[in-house]
């Protein structure tokens, strides 16, 4: 009956427009003060909480990504893939898909994707005759590819909390996240033909070799962050801080990153980082208050005499990851589903590994759908655009990301590829 009014309670602040974290920490304490439980026991669960050396690396990834934003990385990869496809037929449309590819392996995260590469991509399109429906689509769908490509922030704090291994998570993604990149650019093929307003350019060498040095340094990026992680010299962690200091390193020499850039940069990782914390701190109480009413332990008895197929369980989880990142912050649902359903799945065989991934590709959909759907604020902010037409233009693009889900559900076992291949 408690954890009944303590669902309810969470659920009326959730409507109400609370945010997260409070939703989440207040009816806790409530509970913990009904039961008798001290509030210094909940304020030392929640510090330990983020007392975490695995999560360092968020502060330092966030970072990372916003020196690379502030320091015009993501116009450079706009210019160079614009250059490089000038003649191709939907050339801004394969564009757009395939700057968040390279802009993923520097941010980690699909609002900063959204937010650096919307209010450069969209203006573009609309200016060469693509609707604004398409616009707003591709630019927001292709976003999602920054969470699931490595250095994927959620990774991390899934990483954390299910004490995996970042690297083997990290290597997991790839295929996934390539895979997403692939049946964007499908959709891309099949939308552009239907639009024949749009305009085409013409290939110029001398502006493809010039775009192509500006991006020579920052695509090394990826090498030293993944190559280190990967080939065992860096933790995830030193990765990151070797990344920052890299991409610190090209905002000077090329001198494209002002000391109000670097001030900005710092800003948003400050506030970022807290937002995440503070959701990760108040959602592990949750989870404490969950594990102590023994819930872990009742849906693993519900699961089993419900099916006994790790198939079937993975499908219900998809189902509960969509619904539940329609309305909750994707870090939020992570920090409070993992702690449960890690158990259930190790209960039916299912490796840690894949069971994060397909956690993550379900949970980062909710970007996309409504009521909260960040990823489709940012876009619709950045683009001044109606959110609901910005909803429809995702529409298309949501198919490829749902086919994906749904084959590493029905096999999970194919995203194991990559790190048994680097013997992880």
């Amino acid at each position: 009956m408690m954890l009944l009014f303590l669902g309810i309670a969470i659920a009326v602040l959730l409507v109400l427009r609370v945010p997260v974290a409070i939703a989440f920490l207040g009816p806790s304490i409530v509970y913990m003060t009904l039961k008798g439980q001290s509030t210094g026991s909940a304020l030392r669960e929640v510090a330990n909480a983020a007392d975490s050396f695995p999560l360092l690396a968020v502060p330092l990834f966030i970072l990372l990504g916003a020196l690379a934003n502030h320091a015009g990385i993501a116009d450079r990869l706009f210019r160079f893939a614009l250059a490089a496809f000038a003649s191709v037929r939907g050339n801004l449309g394969y564009v757009s898909v395939g700057v968040s590819l390279g802009f993923s392996w520097m941010s980690g995260s699909a609002v900063a994707d959204a937010a650096a590469l919307g209010k450069v991509e969209v203006p573009a399109m609309l200016r060469n005759g693509y609707s604004r429906k398409f616009a707003t689509g591709v630019v927001a769908s292709s976003s999602l590819i920054a969470p699931v490509m490595p250095p994927s922030i959620p990774a991390v704090i899934f990483a954390g909390l299910a004490a995996v291994s970042t690297g083997a998570l990290f290597a997991a993604s790839v295929l996934p996240a390539l895979a997403m990149t692939l049946g964007l650019g499908i959709i891309v093929f099949i939308l552009v033909r239907r639009q024949p307003n749009i305009v085409r350019g013409q290939f110029d060498r001398s502006e493809f070799a010039a775009s192509l040095k500006g991006v020579v340094l920052p695509l090394l990026a990826p090498i030293i962050i993944l190559g280190g992680i990967l080939g065992g010299i860096f933790t995830p962690t030193e990765a990151a801080a070797v990344g920052a200091a890299y991409m610190l390193l090209i905002g000077i020499v090329q001198r494209s990153l002002s000391w109000r850039g670097l001030i900005l940069a710092i800003r948003e990782t400050v506030l970022t980082t807290a937002g995440i914390m503070l959701i990760v701190a108040s959602a592990s109480l949750l989870g404490y208050i969950l594990a102590r009413e023994r819930l872990p332990q009742l849906l693993t008895e519900a699961m089993f005499g419900l099916t006994d197929s790790p198939t079937v369980f993975l499908l219900l989880v998809v189902v509960l990851a969509l619904l539940l990142g329609t309305v909750i912050d994707a870090t939020a649902v992570l920090v409070l589903v993992v702690p449960i359903l890690m158990p259930i799945a190790r209960e039916y065989g299912v490796d840690p590994i894949s069971f994060g991934v397909l956690l993550i590709i379900s949970l980062m959909l909710g970007l996309l759908t409504p009521p909260v759907g960040t990823v489709l604020f940012v876009t619709s902010a950045v683009s001044k655009t109606r959110i609901g037409e910005v909803f429809r233009g995702c529409l298309p693009f949501m198919i490829p990301m749902l086919v994906i889900v749904l084959l590493i559900a029905l096999f999970p076992q194919s995203v194991l590829i990559l790190p048994g291949w680097l013997g992880l």
